[in-house]
C-alpha cells in the first residue's frame, strides 16, 4: 500500500488497460432509451464524446454521430453514424478500460512510455488456485518469453523486493475487477512504481492448456504487452486486440502487428539464430488482396460468411463494410484453415469441414454427435478432404467439390446419387482448376477457384461473369 501512495504520480501517467471476454452478441433490433443513454455514456468514456458547440453543429454534424462513426470504424462495423444493433451490440461486450481512439493497427502510449533497459526483473507475489504453482509459473515465463523472441528484451525473475513487473492475483486494487466473465485482468504502462504491473483477477477460473475456462498464457502474455508499452490495437488478429480469445499456447506465435508494435519501441531480437529462425509471424488477411484463395464461403441466416485461415468476414445485406472476426470468436469449437463449409437451410445448420471430419452448427452452438467422420455423409473412403461444397436450394442436393470432379448428396434421402463423381467442368464450364469454394446467393450459384470467382446459372449451365474474389467483400480500395 505504501508503494502505491508513494507513486500516485506514476499512477496518473501510467494508463490502466484491462482485457475483456469476446462475447457474441445477437444484434438486438429495437433500441430503446435506455440504450441511447448507456451508448452516450460508452462514448463519453472511451470515444472523448463531449458537449461541442460550433460550426460543425450548426452544419448538423453532431458530436453524437462524429463519435458513433470512429467507434464504427474501429471495430469494423458498418460506418452510419447511427446506433444500431451491430453497434450496440458491440459496446455491450465486456471491454477494457481505455479509450480506443486510436484508429489504425498496433499503437503505444505515446510520450515515451517504454522501458529505458532491456533486462527486466519480474515478481509472482502470489497465486491463483486454480492452477498448481508450477503451471502458473510456467504460463507466466512463457507469456514473457513471447515478445522476448522477438526483442532484446530479457526477463529475469526475483523472489523478494520490488521487480520491474510485479504480478498478482487479486480481487482489485484503485481500479477493482468485476466479478467471472468480465474484466479480467489488467497492467500499466512502463513507468517507475506500479508501472509495467500486472494484476489478474482472482474471481476468474484460469486454466493451463485447456480452451475451457480462461487461458492465463493468453492473458499473460496480452498483459506484458501492456507493461511493455504497447496499448490496443484494432486488429481483429492481434494478441492486443482489447478482446480475449483463446488460442493454444502450444502452437502459439506472435502476430505480425504485435511483432512490428514492439518492434517499433525496442527494434528486433539481435540474438536470434538465422539457422534457427522463428515461426513465421501470422497475418490477418485482408480483404482488398487480389491474389487471396479463400477457404470457403457459405450463407449463415442471411448473411455471408467468407473464411481465411483462423478469420471469416461477416457480410450483411444492408451493410457495405464485412465484419471481420476470429473463427473461434463465432464457434468456439469450430476448426481454423478449414476446407469447405455450406448451410442447409432447411435444418438451419453450417456444415465445416477439415480434413476427413465435418463439423455441423445450429446458430452459434455445435450440434450433438459432431464432429463426424466424411464416410457418414456417403462419401468414399478414399476421399481425404473435401475443397468446397454446395447446397443447391432448387434440388435440395449438396455438391461436394474433389480434386476435378464433383459428387452429389441428397438432403432428404441421406445419401450420395448414384452416377458420381462427375467432371466439374461438365457443369461448370470455364472452370478448369480446383474448386476452391462454392456457395449459392439471389438464385445465383458462385464458384470460386483460386483467386476468380465464376457466376452461374445452375438449372442452365450458364455462365454469365467471371469476377475477383473480393467482389461479395466490398473491398474499400478499389
Amino acid at each position: 500500500t505504501n508503494r502505491i501512495w508513494r507513486n500516485m504520480k506514476t499512477f496518473n501517467l501510467s494508463v490502466l488497460l484491462s482485457l475483456a471476454v469476446a462475447v457474441y452478441c445477437v444484434p438486438i433490433q429495437q433500441v430503446t432509451v435506455q440504450d441511447e443513454q448507456f451508448a452516450e455514456s460508452y462514448l463519453r468514456k472511451f470515444f472523448n464524446l463531449t458537449d461541442e458547440t460550433g460550426p460543425a453543429i450548426r452544419r448538423g454534424m453532431s458530436p453524437m454521430i462524429r463519435k458513433l462513426s470512429e467507434m464504427q470504424k474501429f471495430f469494423g462495423l458498418q460506418i452510419t453514424g447511427t446506433l444500431d444493433g451491430d453497434t450496440l451490440a458491440t459496446m455491450k461486450k465486456p471491454r477494457c478500460g481505455v479509450p480506443d481512439g486510436h484508429i489504425g493497427e498496433f499503437s503505444t502510449f505515446g510520450n515515451g512510455l517504454k522501458w529505458k533497459k532491456n533486462i527486466l526483473t519480474y515478481r509472482i507475489e502470489n497465486y491463483t488456485p486454480d492452477m498448481s504453482v508450477s503451471e502458473v509459473d510456467y504460463s507466466i515465463e512463457k507469456a514473457l518469453q513471447v515478445w522476448a523472441k522477438v526483442t532484446p528484451l530479457r526477463f529475469t525473475r526475483i523472489y523478494s523486493d520490488t521487480a520491474d513487473i510485479m504480478i498478482s492475483f487479486t480481487h482489485g486494487d484503485y481500479y477493482p475487477f468485476d466479478g467471472p466473465g468480465r474484466t479480467l485482468a489488467h497492467a500499466f504502462a512502463p513507468a517507475p512504481g506500479i508501472g509495467g504491473d500486472a494484476h489478474f483477477d482472482e474471481d476468474e477460473t484460469f486454466t493451463f492448456r485447456s480452451n475451457t475456462g480462461i487461458n492465463l498464457f493468453i492473458v499473460a502474455a496480452h498483459e506484458f504487452g501492456h507493461s511493455l508499452g504497447l496499448s490496443h490495437s484494432n486488429d481483429p488478429g492481434a494478441l492486443m486486440f482489447p478482446t480475449y480469445s483463446y488460442r493454444n499456447p502450444d502452437t502459439f506465435v506472435l502476430p505480425q502487428d504485435d511483432v512490428n508494435g514492439i518492434q517499433s519501441l525496442y527494434g528486433p531480437n539481435p540474438d536470434e539464430d538465422p539457422d534457427k529462425p522463428e515461426p513465421k509471424p501470422p497475418t490477418t488477411p485482408d480483404a482488398c488482396d487480389s491474389t487471396m484463395v479463400l477457404d470457403a464461403v457459405t450463407t449463415l441466416r442471411g448473411e455471408m460468411l467468407f473464411f481465411k485461415d483462423s478469420f471469416f468476414w461477416r457480410s450483411y445485406p444492408q451493410s457495405n463494410t464485412p465484419q471481420q472476426s476470429l473463427i473461434t470468436n463465432f464457434w468456439p469449437n469450430a476448426p481454423i484453415n478449414i476446407d469447405a463449409a455450406y448451410e442447409n437451410q432447411e435444418l438451419d445448420n453450417v456444415l465445416v469441414f477439415k480434413g476427413r471430419k465435418v463439423w455441423a452448427f445450429s446458430g452459434y452452438d455445435l450440434v450433438r454427435g459432431y464432429p463426424k467422420p466424411l464416410s457418414s455423409l456417403g462419401l468414399p473412403q478414399t476421399v481425404k478432404k473435401v475443397d468446397a461444397a454446395l447446397y443447391d436450394r432448387h434440388s435440395r442436393k449438396t455438391l461436394f467439390f474433389v480434386g476435378s470432379n464433383y459428387y452429389s448428396y441428397d438432403e432428404a434421402r441421406k445419401t450420395m446419387d448414384q452416377g458420381f463423381p462427375k467432371p466439374v467442368d461438365q457443369t461448370f464450364p470455364g472452370v478448369t482448376s480446383k474448386v476452391t469454394a462454392a456457395f449459392q446467393y439471389r438464385g445465383f450459384t458462385y464458384i470460386y477457384s483460386g483467386p476468380y470467382m465464376f457466376e452461374y446459372s445452375l438449372r442452365s449451365k450458364r455462365l454469365f461473369r467471371v469476377l475477383g474474389n473480393s467482389y461479395f467483400l466490398r473491398c474499400t480500395n478499389f
